[in-house]
């Protein structure tokens, strides 16, 4: 005679919560499940993509490159050195834009470049030169490259250079300046210019025969250490900053480069704890480059925002920019700012968020909380519910409270569309007129409809073969 296992009974629900409330009511055990439709008028790219032949494979590849892929920092050079920019050649965060569309911090950011390059004297007088076409203007990505906030990166600002050994991939970012008013948020007075040339003159090159003359130093290998000692990478990255500097100090010191000065390097970047932020973002997207261009994924490679328009690019749809609206980041704001002064989301460092780092990985970090908004129970919760829009969990980036498990990494266009569930950013908040700086952090999203836009493009591809 067969005897059946008895359980005691359980629900499962999804919807409205009518239902489940009156189940745990009568002490019934309930599991929520929180499903949604999918977005508007998807359906049928859905259903052409998830047929696409190529997907799976594809997909699983883009993972591999993704986490194969090491990120070494190699050296550090002047921007006109490493990428070939003249002094009238300017790159920004985000997708492509022309002045007359420019945010005021992103305007702000290039006015003080100008006057760093010295084609100004007075950075008001920069304007014209952007409003006339006579300098260029281009991504940061496009040239291998990121920038946060404003991201804006002239001739005479130094890099650092990443560096996969495997492919010699490279890619590149800018040295942080710390926060308040700052070229990346759109200042430009001339304390800000002074920062700017005592990075040039001084603190760029004693970083450089410091690398050099340590060796390559690998940052992935810190950052999965962050992890675990309470950063996530994005807005909070005390313990990278200060595990770099353990690592460049004695070299630092026997570089011969004044004491006095050696002093002055150690200290800016021991009081700044972004510094490392600019190392995180190229090592993403050293990583996030590997996975570009293949047929059929549908893993995103970039979230890029200049200040007017949000833009993604996918695996498989090659350098297409999918753009919507920026938001207005929900947050915490500074002495007495407030959601009037905020411009909308701005810079590259969403390359975090990207590669399963920043707001993807706020459980590893339950204090930035007090940086952006939010509550520790927020920030358990939101990884929690990024792993229902990512193809993997990174196998080096472990969460201590989630048991180790990995981050969610390689968002996937279909899922974000399936779930509704955006990916949640973490961000500083520039103030939105030229020469304010940061006014404050907070949280964001992109605008629902850029994926929508991506899943029409891989589906519209998939059809065609």
């Amino acid at each position: 005679m067969t005897h059946l296992l008895r359980r005691d009974p359980s629900l499962i629900t999804a919807g409205i919560d009518l239902l489940a409330d009156a189940a745990q009511l009568q002490a019934a055990p309930v599991t929520r499940v929180d499903w949604r439709p999918p977005m508007d008028g998807t359906s049928a790219d859905l259903a052409a993509v998830a047929a696409d032949p190529r997907r799976v494979t594809a997909n699983t590849e883009a993972v591999r490159r993704m986490l194969d892929t090491r990120a070494l920092l190699v050296d550090v050079m002047p921007a006109g050195d490493a990428l070939g920019l003249a002094n009238d050649d300017f790159l920004h965060a985000g997708p492509p834009i022309a002045w007359d569309r420019a945010s005021g911090p992103l305007r702000g950011a290039l006015m003080g470049a100008a006057a760093f390059e010295g084609l100004v004297g007075d950075p008001d007088d920069a304007a014209a030169l952007f409003q006339a076409g006579t300098v260029s203007l281009a991504p940061c990505h496009h040239h291998r490259a990121v920038g946060p906030m404003a991201g804006v990166v002239s001739a005479s600002m130094w890099l650092f250079v990443l560096e996969d050994p495997g492919t010699g991939a490279l890619a590149y970012c800018s040295l942080n300046e710390g926060l308040g008013k700052v070229l990346r948020y759109g200042a430009y007075s001339p304390e800000v210019l002074a920062r700017l040339r005592w990075m040039a003159d001084i603190l760029g090159p004693m970083l450089q025969a410091a690398v050099r003359a340590h060796g390559p130093i690998d940052i992935k290998a810190i950052l999965a250490q962050m992890l675990q000692m309470g950063d996530e990478a994005h807005n909070r990255n005390r313990a990278g900053t200060l595990m770099l500097l353990r690592e460049l100090m004695p070299s630092l010191i026997d570089s011969g480069f004044p004491s006095s000065d050696i002093a002055e390097a150690a200290r800016f970047v021991a009081g700044n704890d972004h510094f490392f932020l600019n190392l995180a973002m190229p090592a993403c997207k050293l990583t996030l480059d590997a996975a570009r261009n293949i047929p059929g994924s549908t893993m995103v490679v970039a979230m890029a925002r200049n200040g007017t328009d949000f833009g993604i690019q996918v695996a498989g749809t090659r350098a297409q920019w999918f753009t919507g609206p920026a938001q207005v980041p929900d947050g915490l704001y500074l002495g007495g700012f407030g959601p009037d002064d905020a411009n909308p989301d701005i810079g590259d460092s969403a390359i975090t968020e990207t590669a399963g780092l920043g707001g993807f990985a706020m459980a590893a970090a339950p204090a930035i909380v007090r940086f952006v908004g939010g509550t520790v129970a927020d920030a358990l919760a939101t990884t929690r519910r990024m792993y229902e829009i990512t193809l993997a969990e990174h196998p080096a980036y472990s969460i201590p409270v989630l048991d180790f498990r990995g981050t969610p990494c390689g968002i996937d266009v279909t899922r974000v569309v399936r779930t509704g569930i955006l990916p949640q950013i973490n961000t500083g908040l520039a103030g939105r007129v030229a020469g304010t700086g940061q006014v404050g952090a907070g949280l964001v999203t992109p605008p629902a409809e850029i994926f929508p836009s991506a899943l029409a493009a891989l589906a519209s591809e998939a059809r065609a073969r």
